[in-house]
């Protein structure tokens, strides 16, 4: 390969045609050493977004991503470790529930997690929104409170996948983030280097979404749950609506105490956020080969919730993290200075809640990032009062604002209305699972865009 130049290749893939796994090696090597450009780099993943990339290409994309960086051995760790990844969303605190139920049922998690670069705050806000909660460990205190208590969520580790991450500041700012291959490989590259030997994939699609169609949404969904397969690491997708939040709470204190809620078993069947963490729990238990099927897992589950053990975990978990557990009240978690009602304008049944919107006015608000080292405000929000389906009478409260600064309420309230809309008669709610993958020897389209 030292003969290719780097502008063949990237005119190779304009062109949309296939590239070889040297090809792929000289790009990725070459820009991590710093040997290529930022410009060419971002030329190529342009490329790529254009003319898209077939399965093979977005596989070795990802190995060779891995090989950047240093892949974490969960070995000291006995039994098989799984983890979860959701694609993101709006009020989706699945994380913070899943990890305790499944350890609490004789489940292995060692996650890594990020922090929100949109709408709210990531795993690792939430959890540092406690107070005294540190996330920032070594792969060593990972396995020895896996090894302890059953689970553990820490931060990203700067020593896996680098590529990833000097590829995203890229295309963050030059137009390439939409593109499914580049997703693929960003997301499965870092679930494969954090070592476990499953993962499960929460794929979020509609407004609130990344992917905002079944059909996009399905195809990311195929293409990692195929890379994590032919790597080695046994993979489920599952495809959930975000067309309206999952919980009702969207802001980092407000999801902990959301959170906490179902695990105190003041949750039931029929609740969205209940119905998918169960879903999602049983499929991580079903991948730890702890039950046959994931329906064998539900008895498992409803009685880690309703003894209490599955509590117990979250706030071991916060306990070995430094959390201050005695914080974890209803009144200290929801302490922003101004609490504001939103009455409805209108007398009907709420036909839609647009997530994007609740979103951007709970970013408004201060609940997450625009910038990368933005900081967030923990205890601001939105509690929703009302979900697609429930009858309103005009005035009655449709959310409630939770602030600590005056300055953009105004515009909050109004995006907040603005994200509710009415119907005369009455509404059913659309599904909240959507589709099931797992791999299979043919993929709906060979090229991907």
């Amino acid at each position: 390969m030292d003969s290719v130049r780097t502008v063949d290749i990237i005119d190779k893939k304009r062109q949309g045609h296939e590239l070889s796994f040297d090809e792929l090696s000289h790009m990725l090597n070459g820009f991590t050493k710093g040997d290529i450009p930022d410009y060419q780099m971002s030329a190529f993943m342009m490329a790529i977004c254009l003319k898209g990339m077939s399965l093979c290409e977005t596989i070795w994309l990802t190995k060779l991503m891995i090989d950047t960086g240093k892949t974490l051995d969960l070995s000291q760790i006995p039994g098989i470790k799984v983890d979860k990844h959701s694609t993101g969303g709006v009020g989706d605190t699945t994380t913070l529930i899943t990890v305790p139920i499944v350890a609490a049922c004789g489940g292995k998690v060692a996650k890594m997690s990020g922090r929100g670069l949109s709408h709210t705050g990531g795993t690792i806000d939430k959890l540092e929104s406690i107070p005294g909660v540190c996330t920032k460990r070594s792969e060593t205190e990972l396995m020895d409170i896996v090894n302890r208590i059953g689970c553990c969520v820490i931060g990203q580790s700067k020593e896996l996948v680098p590529a990833d991450k000097l590829m995203y500041a890229l295309r963050d700012v030059t137009a390439t983030v939409a593109s499914i291959p580049l997703i693929a490989s960003s997301i499965m590259s870092k679930k494969i280097a954090a070592g476990s030997n499953a993962i499960l994939l929460d794929v979020k699609v509609g407004k609130g979404a990344f992917m905002e169609t079944l059909d996009d949404a399905r195809c990311l969904a195929q293409v990692m749950t195929m890379i994590g397969e032919e790597l080695g690491v046994r993979t489920i997708a599952i495809i959930t609506d975000m067309n309206q939040p999952l919980g009702l709470s969207i802001g980092n204190r407000l999801e902990v105490s959301e959170a906490l809620l179902l695990l105190s078993g003041k949750m039931t069947k029929g609740n969205p956020l209940y119905d998918i963490s169960t879903l999602l729990a049983a499929y991580m238990l079903y991948l730890s080969q702890v039950v046959d099927t994931p329906k064998d897992a539900y008895p498992l589950i409803e009685e880690a919730i309703r003894s209490g053990l599955a509590k117990e975990k979250f706030l071991s978990l916060i306990e070995e993290l430094g959390g201050d557990t005695s914080m974890l009240d209803i009144n200290k978690l929801e302490n922003a200075s101004i609490k504001l009602d939103i009455p409805s304008d209108k007398t009907g049944y709420i036909n839609a809640v647009d997530a994007h919107k609740i979103g951007i006015a709970a970013a408004m608000l201060g609940a997450g990032r625009e910038k990368m080292y933005d900081v967030i405000d923990p205890a601001v929000g939105i509690i929703l009062k009302k979900r697609v389906g429930d009858a309103v009478m005009q005035g009655e409260s449709i959310a409630t604002l939770y602030a600590n600064d005056t300055k953009r309420l105004n515009d909050v309230i109004s995006l907040t209305k603005s994200a509710f809309s009415f119907s005369d008669i009455p509404v059913t709610p659309s599904p909240i699972v959507h589709d099931i993958i797992t791999a299979a020897p043919s993929l709906a389209q060979d090229v991907l865009k």
